[in-house]
């Protein structure tokens, strides 16, 4: 299948996007909902696609879904079915399949016309606020996708294929659609080997695999060791089924990604912690190996049994070494979805404010650029956020109160795992052999 290329740098950088299972932020909403018509009894079952009703989360508390599918439950009544949902409070990551026990029949809501609504809404809502409702807007990362094709891809990913998977030691609830091969959709559980990323229905398939499998890393180069952590540059046309598997996989975890069938025009580099029995993959990142635009990172994730532990941040600032290795000032693949913004400007954030702390006289965007390989618009559009810059006689001047500064570092938090630059043996794929 292939290289899917992130439009939004996620997750992991993408790690904030992980709430640790918690109950997620809310989207606005909540569970005083209008009511668009009349209640429903048993006599109107089964519900319809569509249909809004309060449903039983795993917090034991109601909370408003949308109906998105319905399937019946086998050798069941007429009447009996599971129903697919959207938390509309949510992230679309915690759709699931609920039993009729969990709704309660006596909220259910006749759905108005989509159309209206979505005019209604956008009337009230704001551009951020409308990003975050995620069944009546289109998904960003999608936007070079036309009105038909948006329809078709949200139709075909609406529901989850795969429950769950298990990788090392870790089993792990899936977020998102993933086109794995028709013969795997069936399959609520897949068992992924997490050297190999080879997948399979069942875990005898598994064992017997891993007594095969001589991997103890991922295939590729290992470029970088500290203590525990090591990274290995994959080439996608030397690894190809490594790569489709590893996009794959990552798909479970992002929604926002454009699906790609070539994996021959990038590089992989999947980080790992390492012990005596092997090195257990964390998380990765994928670049094209020649980029017009000076993108430096196509897609980013963490693996959620590692998230919120700092590898999502040093993910970005790997990226952003190799780019000064190479010469270049980088920048991530567009659109940013708003938690890859986030991610990405907590990072540019953190670096900026370190230099200009330590920095005595004025500074320049070019020279920060120079000193970081963070693109300029990038460095521009951070100051701007911070209110570090402004715009005079027809330049932009940086104003570095020492004040300002500290508020501003202590407001961005603790910098994650740094990259110990010392430890990197690497060389640019242009110059590789």
């Amino acid at each position: 299948m292939g290289s899917m290329k992130d439009t939004k740098a996620e997750n992991g950088a993408a790690a904030p996007a992980s709430n640790g299972g918690g109950a997620p932020p809310s989207s606005g909403g909540g569970e005083n909902l209008p009511r668009r018509g009349r209640s429903a009894s048993m006599s109107s079952l089964p519900l319809e696609v569509g249909t809004r009703v309060m449903c039983r989360w795993r917090d034991q508390k109601p909370h408003p879904v949308k109906v998105i599918e319905r399937r019946k439950i086998p050798f069941g009544g007429p009447n009996d079915y599971e129903y697919y949902v959207h938390y509309t409070e949510f992230n679309r990551r915690l759709d699931e399949w609920v039993k009729l026990e969990q709704l309660d029949l006596d909220t259910v809501e006749t759905d108005v016309d989509e159309k209206v609504e979505d005019k209604v809404t956008s009337l009230k809502m704001t551009r951020h606020q409308k990003r975050k409702i995620d069944e009546t807007h289109v998904e960003h990362g999608h936007e070079e996708l036309d009105a038909a094709s948006l329809r078709e891809h949200e139709e075909f990913t609406k529901v989850k294929n795969i429950a769950k998977i298990e990788l090392g030691r870790y089993e792990i609830d899936t977020w998102y659609f993933s086109p794995f091969p028709p013969e795997y959709s069936d399959s609520p559980k897949l068992f992924f080997c997490e050297f190999c990323l080879n997948f399979m229905k069942r875990k005898e398939q598994l064992q017997r695999h891993m007594r095969k499998c001589d991997l103890k890393h991922p295939p590729g180069d290992e470029i970088y060791r500290s203590g525990t952590l090591s990274m290995f540059e994959v080439d996608g046309k030397k690894n190809k089924v490594y790569g489709q598997n590893l996009c794959y996989l990552a798909k479970l975890f992002l929604d926002h990604k454009t699906l790609y069938y070539d994996v021959d025009l990038f590089l992989f580099y999947v980080l790992c912690e390492c012990d005596d029995r092997g090195c257990h993959m964390v998380g990765y990142f994928s670049k094209e190996k020649h980029s017009e635009e000076s993108y430096n990172l196509a897609c980013i994730l963490t693996l959620p049994p590692y998230q919120r532990k700092g590898y999502g941040k040093f993910l970005i600032a790997f990226s952003y070494e190799l780019s000064k290795k190479e010469g270049k000032v980088g920048t991530p693949e567009r659109p940013l979805s708003d938690l890859g913004l986030l991610s990405y400007r907590g990072y540019w954030t953190r670096v900026l404010l370190d230099i200009l702390k330590k920095h005595k006289g004025n500074i320049s965007i070019k020279e920060l650029s120079d000193m970081t390989a963070i693109k300029p618009d990038d460095i521009l559009s951070t100051l701007q956020t911070l209110d570090l810059i402004q715009y005079r006689k027809g330049q932009h001047v940086i104003c570095a109160d020492p004040k300002v500064l500290d508020r501003h570092l202590k407001a961005a938090g603790r910098g994650g795992l740094e990259v110990d630059v010392s430890k990197l043996i690497w060389t640019p794929y242009k110059e590789q052999g």
